[in-house]
């Protein structure tokens, strides 16, 4: 058993996120001076630059919402949601295959650690209250 992989989970992803999130919404454009968000603007927030793993963290972060893992953002409640939950998952399955071979290397952990983390979560919650 000496030749099994050690698998690394990146358990600080989502920090990562949140990060990059409160930096863009820093950044102004140079050479303009632009207000700070006032209360109109809270409706349409700037939004991070687009990027591989933006993508694959919200549809992971998606994913745990619908397993009750993280409560949902709008009502504050966790509620379990199985069929979304594997429509997300086989979602960025689907993106896994699609891209193979066209990924970076970091890009190909991040999709590869997210898969495994989320098939896992799925498959502990399967007999949890609540999940039907």
């Amino acid at each position: 058993m000496a030749d099994e992989k050690k698998i690394i989970i990146d358990e600080d992803w989502k920090s990562k996120v949140e990060a990059e999130k409160a930096e863009a919404a820093k950044a102004k454009p140079a050479g303009t001076d632009a207000p700070s968000p006032t209360s109109e603007d809270s409706a349409d927030p700037p939004m991070p630059p687009a990027s591989f793993e933006l993508l694959l963290t919200t549809l992971a972060t998606e994913a745990l919402v619908a397993l009750g893992q993280v409560p949902h953002p709008v009502t504050g409640k966790t509620q379990v949601q199985r069929n979304q939950a594997k429509f997300l998952i086989d979602t960025v399955d689907v993106l896994r295959q699609k891209t193979a071979g066209n990924l970076t290397t970091s890009e190909q952990q991040v999709i590869d650690s997210l898969l495994h983390q989320m098939r896992l979560v799925f498959v502990q919650t399967a007999n949890a209250p609540g999940s039907s």
